[in-house]
């Protein structure tokens, strides 16, 4: 059950900004549908997480978990980068 509930947890996204210190924005997408028409819209929203090495570079893919309250945005922090820029 503990398992289940980290995985809850647990976001991957894409990083659009590192230009804070210690600090990066990760936005994830996803499609859901228009109410009234049906049609398939893209949706976004952007996490603020704590990444303490500055490991994660623009255009990364990272997985962030979520955390007690570091500061009035920031509540995930950065596991692990699973796709480096360099690769894409």
């Amino acid at each position: 059950m503990v398992e289940a509930l980290k995985r809850s947890n647990e976001i991957i996204g894409r990083v659009v900004s590192n230009k804070m210190d210690k600090t990066i924005v990760v936005m994830t997408q996803r499609k859901v549908p228009d109410p009234r028409y049906g049609k398939f819209v893209v949706k976004s929203t952007k996490y603020y997480a704590h990444d303490e090495q500055n490991v994660a570079k623009e255009g990364d893919v990272v997985r962030i978990v979520g955390i007690r309250p570091l500061s009035k945005l920031k509540r995930w922090t950065v596991v692990a980068v699973v796709e480096s820029r360099e690769a894409v």
